[in-house]
């Protein structure tokens, strides 16, 4: 299987390779042709540790730095424990891993991304005026935006719990990143990012802005993140970007084949009915719902051709075994999957 998981949609990079100015048009079509480069990579559906790798305990963490070219993984910055040096998109980088793996640890007990001490490994300065990040396998891989549209990829703490997340679903549940499976992976990265983002920031579930990306976009840009969990076909509406496309419901379920099946579109349906379980349940969402969606993607149960409807199955049956049958759990989590229109 060849992986390769980016953050941005392809409906949202085609739009500014139409409808972009000539500077806007040029970063992204370098950008979609190294992407390509890459998925023409030999990638590997399992987790694969960096050369960097070595034995330790806890978390590790290794910064480098590309220098705008696209060699990976690049010389090293920043290794786990160091000072931070005079390089924002560094430390943010390296606060991310962090945070990403803080989550994981604390409220799941998982020890990294394979669960096996994986030392997290990130790449920053990737490329010229490269408008992506992606998870590769391996490592993160950081972009630095064209100041067109797009800012500096390690300025928004979710995207990086998105893209490490692909790691933590490669490893458990195998999803294949094609229709409904594809989404629901997708969803899955959307949905532990924004608990790193409040995990992070102590908020409740009230407290979040339920957002994707936030802070990606340049002040040219009318919208305010890549996707709202929230409310899913609101996050932006741009002259350039065009209307945020994504669904919240299974009755507008988008039948393409286009970004294999359309992952990145019909994420908002599990999206939002993870907010929705969230919401009703209020305190820390990583709490009981965050709960029940983690011990659901390492559920037997859930295999690689998962769909929406048998992963919510699965949702509800794990809500009964961790909080009780009839729960308020368990109630607001078929609740919220009624609301969406997966369950009856």
């Amino acid at each position: 299987m060849r992986l390769l998981c980016t953050i941005l949609p392809p409906h949202l990079t085609d739009a500014v390779a139409r409808n972009g100015g000539p500077a806007e048009r040029e970063a992204i079509l370098d950008t979609l042709a190294v992407d390509r480069s890459l998925v023409a990579m030999r990638m590997h559906s399992r987790l694969i540790p960096s050369a960097l790798a070595t034995a330790h305990t806890g978390l590790a963490r290794t910064i480098c730095d590309a220098k705008n070219s696209e060699s990976l993984p690049g010389g090293e910055v920043r290794g786990e424990g160091d000072i931070a040096i005079d390089d924002i998109t560094v430390t943010e980088a390296y606060d991310g891993l962090g945070a990403t793996y803080s989550l994981f640890s604390a409220a799941y007990g998982r020890d990294s991304v394979d669960d096996e001490g994986l030392p997290l490994l990130a790449t920053v300065h990737y490329g010229s005026r490269y408008d992506n990040a992606f998870w590769n396998g391996s490592q993160m891989v950081f972009g630095d935006g064209d100041g067109e549209l797009f800012n500096r990829f390690t300025v928004a703490l979710d995207v990086i719990g998105h893209e490490l997340t692909h790691g933590v679903t490669q490893d458990e549940a195998g999803l294949i990143y094609q229709n409904q499976p594809g989404a629901l992976n997708e969803s899955l990265s959307d949905v532990f990012g924004s608990l790193v983002k409040q995990h992070a920031l102590g908020q409740t579930a009230e407290a979040a802005d339920w957002l994707i990306g936030a802070g990606l976009f340049t002040d040219r840009v009318r919208g305010v993140a890549l996707r709202s969990m929230k409310a899913p076909g609101t996050a932006y509406d741009d002259p350039v970007l065009g209307k945020d496309p994504q669904p919240a419901r299974m009755s507008d379920y988008v039948q393409t084949s286009r970004d294999n099946g359309g992952v990145h579109l019909n994420s908002g349906i599990p999206n939002r009915a993870f907010y929705l379980a969230a919401a009703t349940l209020g305190g820390y969402a990583w709490e009981r719902a965050g709960r029940i969606w983690y011990e659901s993607m390492r559920s037997a149960k859930v295999r690689p051709t998962t769909g929406f409807a048998r992963f919510a199955g699965v949702t509800v049956d794990v809500a009964g075994q961790l909080f009780g049958v009839g729960s308020a759990e368990q109630q607001a989590i078929r609740g919220a999957w009624n609301e969406v229109e997966v369950l009856p």
